[in-house]
Formats: structure tokens, sequence, C-alpha cells
């Protein structure tokens, strides 16, 4: 997750006598860039994570920190060091208590440290970071691609991750980023990576195959919910206008069924996706579980065109409304009650309905096997009226 606020406070108290004082909420942000700040033109231009070093000369008047503060917030700054002791003496508790509001870690050394030295030691220590990280995409890209060719990345990810503990895997895709061009890209995962609080060096975040990649390692279940959850929820408040469609995998053990997770990360999102669900787990999906996992579209289209076809032909011929009637009436369990009001209209025009669907079919509708196979063709064909499944599995 590069070299995050909590990377930087390791290595800082003692050689900086660096201190946090507010937005502890942050600790996990990772920094793509520090840079010296001492106005606040340029801050329009951030592309996100940057971590802002000042000494407070162009921010003394009242409020100026405070304007500081609210500018990185919006364009997604990483953090904010200041240099205490000469300009500025001690941080406003307005500013603390926004940076507590808005979890940006604000951040003091005394005025002795010289900043170059400390710019330039985490400048370093981000570059290695950063090419750290690559290696790391890449080798978990053949643990989901070419799982059996363990020689192509447990040596990379073995000083990282305990490869024989759990892994899981989480989706995020706004179901637009392969028409994005790289840097709106980059920006977004940077926001994004700014989100997902909580989750430092046992997980990774990278782009891959038309989706942001979260994989998590060693983290259970339930904490992972509550980090996926909590994470859908600052990115729905900090972007309402871009909804995201997160899917999520069970856990799998050893890094050689990574791939199974991606696989079932992939199965959630789409059907997220068709559902306009924000977030999914794939353990919650039913029977949709073993559908969208399939990817002969040929055997789902059979599976769903033969039982309906005598419903589909009627529909298209006369403009009955049969297989739709049929799909209500496996939802409620056969209650003619409850379709009446779901559909809004009455039970005698439900029953005819039912009869003609009946003869349609040749048979009862009565026993579970037989409402099972119409009930799984209904599924199949919501999904690939979606389209989802489509874009995921192209017509070889």
């Amino acid at each position: 997750m590069g070299f995050t606020i909590e990377d930087m406070l390791v290595v800082s108290a003692d050689r900086y006598q660096m201190k946090m004082v507010a937005g502890q909420g942050g600790w996990s942000n990772s920094i793509s860039w520090v840079l010296m700040l001492e106005e606040r033109t340029i801050i329009r231009h951030f592309t996100g994570k940057e971590l802002v070093v000042t000494t407070g000369l162009g921010f003394q008047d009242e409020g100026g920190l405070d304007r500081l503060a609210r500018d990185l917030v919006q364009y997604n700054a990483a953090g904010l060091i200041v240099n205490t002791g000469f300009y500025i003496h001690e941080i406003p508790a307005s500013v603390c208590c926004f940076c507590d509001e808005n979890d940006l870690p604000l951040l003091t050394v005394p005025w002795e440290v010289v900043l170059t030295d400390l710019i330039k030691d985490f400048s370093i220590r981000i570059f290695l970071q950063s090419s750290t990280d690559e290696q790391i995409s890449s080798a978990l890209v053949h643990a989901i691609e070419d799982p059996l060719a363990r020689d192509l990345y447990e040596g990379e990810l073995l000083q990282h991750f305990d490869l024989d503990g759990i892994f899981q895997i989480a989706l995020v895709t706004t179901g637009d980023l392969d028409s994005m061009d790289t840097v709106d890209r980059r920006r977004l995962s940077y926001r994004m990576q700014l989100y997902l609080t909580n989750l430092t060096h046992n997980g990774h975040f990278f782009y891959y195959d038309s989706c942001f990649v979260i994989v998590m390692n060693a983290v259970p279940e339930k904490e992972s919910a509550e980090i996926l959850q909590d994470f859908s929820l600052r990115a729905r408040r900090k972007m309402p206008d871009r909804p995201l469609f997160i899917g999520v995998s069970d856990s799998v053990q050893d890094i050689g069924n990574l791939h199974f997770a991606y696989r079932r990360a992939k199965a959630a999102v789409s059907k997220a996706m068709a559902g306009d669900e924000r977030i999914l787990f794939f353990a919650d999906m039913g029977i949709n579980r073993i559908l969208y996992m399939i990817e002969d579209k040929g055997l789902l289209r059979d599976l769903s065109d033969r039982p309906l076809r005598p419903l589909l032909e009627s529909d298209r011929l006369h403009g009955t409304e049969y297989v739709e009637t049929l799909r209500i009436f496996l939802q409620c369990g056969g209650s003619i009650k409850t379709m009446a009001e779901k559909l809004f209209i009455h039970r005698n025009t439900i029953l005819y309905r039912m009869a003609k669907i009946r003869e349609l079919l040749g048979c009862t509708l009565e026993s579970p096997q037989e409402r099972m196979e119409y009930m799984i063709a209904c599924l199949i064909r919501e999904m690939l009226e979606a389209g989802l499944w489509d874009r995921e599995h192209p017509e070889s």
C-alpha cells in the first residue's frame, strides 16, 4: 500500500522528533510525493496523496492554516507537516478539530529540523516503496493468471505476505475505468486509497483488467468486511456523483488459490453492477455464486432459453407477460396474494395467467424440482439481460 503515514512516523519519531497532533484516522494514508508549500495556489494541481510540508510562512494570519487544511482535504492530500517554533508556535484547536473530522493527518516537527533532509529522506523512501509496489502488483497478477507457475510470484511475495495464510480479494469499479485516461484513473486510484483506512502492509491496491484490485492477507473476514463497508461509505460521501461497485470474495487458504478469490470477486462485482448494489459479498449471492462463475455462455443460454421457450414465444407473438409473471410467482413462493400486491393486478388475472403458463409449460409448478429449474432459468435471463456478463465473458 505504498509508503504510509504510519511508516513515516516509525522512522521519524526520533530522527525528526515528529508528532501526530490530529487526524489519526488517516494513519494508513499512503504518500505519492513530498513537497514544500508556503502558499495555496498550486494545490489545485494536486493529483492526490501528496504530503505537504510548511514552515507556516504563508499561513500566519488567522485562519491561514484552516484554509490550507480545507484545500488539502478537497484535493485529497495524504497529510500536512508543520514546522513549528518560528512562524507558527501552536496549532489552532479549530484546525486540529477539522483534521480529526476529515482524517487528515496533521503532524509537527520542531524548527531545528532541517526540512531539506527530511524531504529528501522521505522522497527516497517513497520512490523505493513505489518500485516495490510495482513488483508486488506484477507478482500478484502472475498468481491470478498462472497459479501453477509459483516460481513467477512466490519469491517476490514471500517477504511481504503470509503465503500459507488466508487471502481475500475485493474488486472496485465505476463501470467506466477503461474509458478513462491514465492520469484521471491514477487520480481516482489515489482518492480511493485515501478512503481505504486500517489496511496497510497486510493489503495491496492496484489496477488490473478494468477494476481496482484490493488484496487482503491474514485479515479475518469480519474485519475485512468492516474495512470495506467503511471504504464504501467514505467513497459515497466524498464522491456522491460517481457510484462505486465493490465485489468481495470469500477467503481462500494459500497464495496458490488466489485465482479462485479473484474469480469470485469478479462474479460479485458483476452481480453488484447488474443489481445496482454498492457492495456485494460473494458469500451472500446464494445460487448466483454458481451461475456467475460459469464461463460457458452457450450453456447458460441453453439453461435459460430451453425451459422458458414456450413463454418467450407467447410474449413475442402475443404481447403477453408470462416470463415476468412466472418470475414473480417463483419469487413470491407461489403466493397469489403476494403476487397481486407486488404486481398491482387482481388475483383473478394472476390465476388466469398462471393457468396459461402451466398449460404452455406442461407442468404444475408444484414440486420443488420443477420450480428450481425455472428459477434458475429466470436468474440466468436476468444476468444475461443486464449485459455485464457479456463484457466479462465475450463469446469465443
